[in-house]
């Protein structure tokens, strides 16, 4: 099993940056991929950005493209979301996962959270305007 921990969220103001970390545990040579999704209040999670971890490619939503890079640092299990110009409606809590499938270990990046098969427990991220 993996287990998988968000850190870094907080209060931010429009315009400035945070960075989340995931933090992996348990069977990390498993993961074949590393999503980000966020979920506001009312509504569905929706997807924010993956880095498939052996080929290092990379997916992003349209909403964050330019704005939120993903990395990962292999020697630490960790993987990042560098939140730049953070907008009020980046308000969220922000979710870690991992995908654990032969579809990614070829290189697919999934932006379904149904092809993510741990997650963690979310990192509240509050932008103001």
């Amino acid at each position: 099993q993996v287990q998988l921990v968000e850190s870094g969220g907080g209060l931010a103001q429009a315009g400035d940056s945070l960075r989340l970390s995931c933090a992996a545990s348990g069977r990390t040579y498993t993961i074949d991929a590393t999503g980000w999704f966020r979920q506001a209040p009312g509504k569905e999670r929706e997807f924010v950005a993956v880095i498939n971890w052996s080929t290092g490619n990379t997916d992003y939503a349209d909403s964050v493209k330019g704005r939120f890079t993903i990395s990962r640092d292999n020697a630490k299990n960790t993987v990042y979301l560098q939140m730049n110009s953070l907008k009020p409606e980046d308000t969220a809590v922000y979710y870690c996962a991992a995908e654990m499938s032969w579809s990614a270990r070829i290189g697919r990046l999934s932006r379904t959270t149904n092809d993510y098969d741990s997650w963690g427990q979310g990192t509240q991220v509050t932008v103001s305007s």
